[in-house]
């Protein structure tokens, strides 16, 4: 199997993905932005503590039919208004559901805890809805991964988190990708601080080709610094996946619950009553739909992508002043300095 051209969400057609992020408030926003018109989604929710906006739409039953932008974020609860100016770019460039002479811009959110990261918090105004507009006027097809967008602010058990994304091609041709803000009371990274989780997934040397832990056998978890630094509550994965395939909305829920097993595979512990895991799932039906031997095969795909994109997003994270957490390559970098 082999990544798409740019191993990034946008390599399914028809997609883009905005970034916009202040440092001094060690946040920001991601908006993933469908150039076609609505696209079909859904999206399965697997932990304990998730900040939504929308998501009820998404459930096979509801009558919306697709969604114009989906929006990942930083800011707790206000940074769910990072959607309204989404929405209101999106408004101004007359796309919407229609309601008789009206539209409505339909613009899904998740969000991330990252109010105790040593950021300067005490605004007057809620900055969200400003980075929200800002992140869309930059949505592109290509965009950069770790501390940027919605990631800026992230953090894991033992590192520094980020934005992460990956693609994959299916021999029919089919493209999978995952876009995800990595922000887990888990953690990437195995005990040792030497291998990813994810590494049995690991195309080329994406996240640095370091391979599996060579320790055998079950391991016990190394102690969070971030629960020490930080809080219990601050958590939360959330992410995104997406195909050129058509799926309904049964479909796309499907698949958003399968990519949670990309979580599992990358992330531990992962899912605990803590942490707000929410996967979206998007189709932009520029392929036809999937053939009876390619279904069974998306989700599966969708969640090797997921656990790939995880893994970038700590290796590619940089640091920053004030940092509450070190990053994994520093740490790395340090170890083998002295000799692992």
């Amino acid at each position: 199997m082999t990544p798409g051209r740019r191993n990034l969400i946008t390599d399914v057609a028809g997609l883009r993905v905005g970034h916009a992020q202040d440092d001094k408030l060690k946040s920001g926003t991601t908006v993933l932005l469908s150039e076609d018109g609505p696209m079909t989604a859904s999206y399965a929710v697997m932990g304990g503590a998730p900040g939504t906006r929308d998501t009820d739409l998404l459930e096979p039953d509801k009558t919306v039919s697709g969604v114009d932008a989906i929006v990942l974020s930083g800011g707790s609860a206000f940074g769910l208004a990072a959607a309204q100016g989404v929405m209101d770019a999106l408004a101004a460039q007359g796309r919407g559901f229609p309601v008789h002479s009206a539209r409505v811009p339909i613009v899904p959110a998740a969000i991330i805890f990252d109010l105790l990261n040593n950021g300067d918090k005490a605004w007057d105004e809620n900055p969200y809805p400003a980075l929200g507009r800002a992140a869309m006027a930059e949505a592109r097809h290509d965009f950069s991964l770790g501390t940027a967008g919605a990631g800026a602010g992230a953090t894991e058990a033992r590192y520094k988190g980020g934005l992460g994304s990956a693609s994959m091609v299916m021999p029919d041709g089919t493209t999978i990708g995952a876009l995800v803000v990595v922000n887990a009371l888990g953690s990437a990274v195995t005990p040792s601080g030497n291998n990813f989780w994810a590494a049995p997934f690991e195309i080329g040397d994406e996240f640095g080709g370091l391979g599996p832990d060579p320790t055998g056998g079950l391991q016990a978890l190394a102690p969070s610094r971030k629960t020490a630094a930080m809080a219990e509550h601050g958590n939360t994965t959330i992410g995104i996946v997406a195909t050129d395939a058509m799926l309904d909305k049964a479909g796309c829920k499907r698949l958003a619950t399968a990519a949670h097993d990309g979580f599992a595979r990358a992330l531990v512990p992962a899912h605990t009553p803590y942490d707000g895991d929410l996967i979206f799932a998007a189709a932009t039906a520029r392929r036809g739909p999937p053939t009876v031997d390619v279904l069974p095969l998306l989700g599966h795909f969708a969640a090797v992508c997921m656990s790939r994109a995880i893994a970038r997003a700590i290796w590619e994270a940089t640091p920053r002043d004030r940092d509450a957490l070190p990053t994994f390559r520093q740490e790395l970098g340090e170890k083998h300095l002295d000799g692992l």
